[in-house]
């Protein structure tokens, strides 16, 4: 029952709420640079104008804990959700640097469909943190963060595949450590999503 009356000390969850905003625009902007490969520099532009955006918001947020006596939610899970949270607009912005650095100018199938798996995962990480001031949202916020793992497993099958496909069908090794990389990068936005998701479902766990 205590858990359902978190107090709400500080700005923590518009924090949190704001950060969100920032991954789902940088994973838009990086879906949109993948679909079509056409002002690589400018997009990839962009995302990092977004990152740092976030990252400033990450750091209020870490000068917030500190000057905070009485914190929502435990202030280790607080430190590790913004701090994985940041790890994924880095990822999305290192991605898009790739893609800027390389010139990959034909973005292929594989590399667009993991991009848009990685929208759709960004935009379930901001459902789950858009209900979490609220424990009353338990059931909601497991069901999306369980939704996120399929996500990442949905990911994982889809580089592989495409890696798979590299080695049997590109002929320039250039190339294909290119687009090997590319990937790996969207992949691992998925991973740190599912991260974020853990983490999400361990504040549930403690506090509903």
């Amino acid at each position: 029952m205590f858990g359902r009356l978190m107090p709400r000390e500080g700005r923590f969850f518009d924090l949190f709420n704001e950060h969100a905003e920032q991954i789902v625009q940088g994973s838009r902007e990086l879906a949109a640079l993948m679909a079509s490969g056409d002002d690589l520099e400018r997009r990839a532009h962009n995302v990092e104008s977004i990152e740092k955006r976030a990252d400033r918001i990450t750091r209020s947020t870490i000068e917030l804990l500190h000057k905070t006596f009485i914190t929502p939610i435990d202030r280790d899970d607080i430190h590790q959700l913004i701090s994985k949270m940041d790890d994924i607009l880095d990822l999305l912005e290192d991605a898009a640097q790739l893609m800027f650095l390389y010139d990959v100018r034909v973005p292929t199938p594989e590399a667009k469909k993991l991009a848009d798996i990685c929208v759709v995962c960004c935009e379930k990480v901001q459902s789950a943190v858009a209900l979490l001031s609220s424990m009353d949202n338990a059931a909601a916020i497991m069901a999306i963060c369980a939704d996120i793992d399929r996500l990442e497993s949905d990911a994982d099958h889809v580089m592989r595949a495409a890696i798979a496909r590299l080695f049997r069908d590109e002929p320039d090794v250039r190339e294909l450590i290119k687009l090997r990389t590319v990937y790996e990068h969207l992949e691992t936005v998925t991973d740190r999503c599912e991260d974020v998701a853990n983490i999400i479902q361990g504040i549930v766990l403690e506090n509903s």
